[in-house]
């Protein structure tokens, strides 16, 4: 099980492949669960978790509630800019 702290000093890129490598993790047990051959079915429930937590620290980094590690910053150029305007600072023409 990762921590959200944990994630949280990983960059943008570690983050997003993080998430890819749990997806496809979930992808390969739950075939394994179909045909029985599953040891321990709670790891399931475990990365479902995992890839919620993963998907808000990516969604906060986004919508820079809680921006990522340092280096992350560079590589969210890509995602969407969220501009802060007061009631204040509009112009009037």
């Amino acid at each position: 099980m990762m921590k959200a702290r944990e994630l949280r000093d990983l960059t943008y890129e570690e983050v997003l492949q993080k998430r890819e490598e749990v997806r496809k993790e979930i992808f390969n047990l739950r075939i394994r669960q179909a045909t029985r051959q599953i040891d321990n079915p709670l790891k399931i429930r475990e990365l479902r978790r995992d890839l919620a937590r993963l998907n808000t620290i990516v969604g906060e980094h986004i919508s820079r509630i809680r921006p990522l590690a340092e280096g992350a910053v560079a590589a969210t150029a890509g995602a969407p800019q969220v501009e802060n305007k007061q009631a204040g600072d509009e112009k009037q023409a």
